[in-house]
């Protein structure tokens, strides 16, 4: 997809979950999310840091690249506790400092990635990306976020075409939930076929593939996002590696995540 038109979906995705907070109650904001620990507030504190970073990594990566090498050498903290930290500490910003925070570092990050040259490659905690592809892992994160935010409040969100973004990168990132596991990933390419919220077929991977995937895309993208345990799920896998790939699917850069416990999703 077209730069402009992915980053016209990150601005919906993002004005959507602001939706979901703009108006809320105090009370609203210390609300216990699915993550240990982490309220309301601690996941849209997460987004303002998340995006940025990616601006940094878009406008300075040498200083992104520096940042992350004095993460590296704190042999006592992890990214994880890093990650923890930074939410934390937007999370008792007084609200519409955060909020305005957040705001702001979004439309920054569109403006940025817009600007950076053809051909390069952004820094990250992960693999180095490409403008497209940091505009599809904000989304994906993004997404994720707002997920837990609205399972916080008690919302069911209604699901649009931009989950393909998020489906997207599940699929792309296959190699890199066997990588960050030790484990050496398949050779061969998957199918996955996912079922769309408007009852479309979204495809990846050659029709004859033999280890397939299929599913409600909405619960791909769940399970990808480590935001509900596969049991919780009706995905098909057949072959033991699309079976083996759908119990360590992750979407995300960092560690290896824990996941959600079964039946921890209403």
């Amino acid at each position: 997809m077209e730069l402009n038109a992915l980053l016209a979906d990150l601005r919906a995705e993002g004005d959507e979950i602001d939706s979901l907070v703009a108006d809320l109650p105090s009370a609203g904001w210390a609300k216990p999310t699915p993550a240990a620990g982490w309220t309301v507030a601690h996941q849209i504190a997460h987004l303002a840091w998340t995006d940025q970073r990616a601006l940094l990594s878009a406008t300075n990566p040498d200083e992104f690249q520096a940042e992350l090498a004095r993460i590296a050498e704190q042999a006592t903290q992890s990214l994880d506790k890093f990650v923890d930290a930074a939410a934390a500490d937007g999370a008792a910003l007084p609200v519409d400092e955060l909020l305005s925070r957040w705001r702001t570092g979004r439309d920054e990050l569109v403006k940025a990635l817009l600007e950076v040259p053809a051909g390069t490659k952004l820094p990250w905690y992960g693999p180095p990306m490409s403008p497209a592809s940091m505009a599809t892992a904000r989304m994906m994160e993004t997404w994720a976020h707002g997920q837990d935010v609205a399972d916080g409040l008690g919302l069911r969100r209604t699901q649009s075409a931009r989950l393909r973004h998020v489906a997207h990168i599940g699929v792309r990132t296959r190699d890199f939930a066997y990588l960050v596991r030790g484990l050496t990933a398949p050779a061969e390419p998957f199918l996955v076929e996912l079922t769309a919220p408007d009852g479309a077929l979204w495809t990846w991977g050659p029709q004859d593939a033999a280890q397939r995937v299929t599913g409600l895309a909405l619960e791909f993208c769940l399970l990808a996002t480590q935001r509900v345990h596969r049991a919780d799920t009706a995905l098909l896998a057949v072959g033991a590696d699309a079976n083996q790939w759908l119990d360590i699917a992750q979407a995300f850069a960092g560690p290896p995540g824990e996941g959600r416990e079964p039946g921890s999703r209403g």
